[in-house]
């Protein structure tokens, strides 16, 4: 599936594969139509080339062009604010559920599968009793008829 945001040099990268998985990184210089020179100093990732499919692009664009400085890159992250607003992104809500999700212990998984079964019996026994009166409705208007 083709993305919705363009390799650009200043775009805002996910990297989902490697030793710097789940870190930010940004676009510094694209090499050629399969890896790019990124870098994320202040995520901690080191100036690297990369391939695209290792890396996801997000909204997020710094204003900064060919073969920016590490210092630069770093005064223009926190200019914008980039962990913060990503943070708050849909993106990052996910990863953080799915490290959650992971780190769970048995024990923690139980008292989720007991949750998930209590709040199904509310929802079940809410949708029966207004599935009941509907079909009550639908009863006393056809015999009026």
């Amino acid at each position: 599936m083709a993305s919705k945001y363009l390799v650009e040099i200043g775009r805002v990268v996910l990297i989902d594969f490697g030793p710097d998985s789940g870190k930010l990184a940004v676009i510094v210089d694209v090499i050629d139509q399969n890896r790019a020179l990124i870098d994320g100093t202040p995520s901690g990732v080191k100036r690297q080339a990369i391939q695209f499919k290792r890396i996801r692009l997000t909204k997020f664009k710094l204003p900064i062009s060919f073969g920016t400085s590490s210092a630069i890159v770093q005064r223009e992250w926190k200019k914008l604010q980039i962990d913060e607003n990503f943070a708050k992104t849909k993106v990052a809500m996910h990863l953080r559920q799915r490290k959650m999700k992971s780190s769970m212990t048995d024990f923690d998984r139980f008292k989720l599968y007991k949750t998930r079964q209590r709040y199904n019996r509310i929802v079940n026994k809410k949708f029966l009793l207004l599935k009941s009166k509907s079909k009550a409705k639908t009863e006393k208007s056809k015999s009026k008829k």
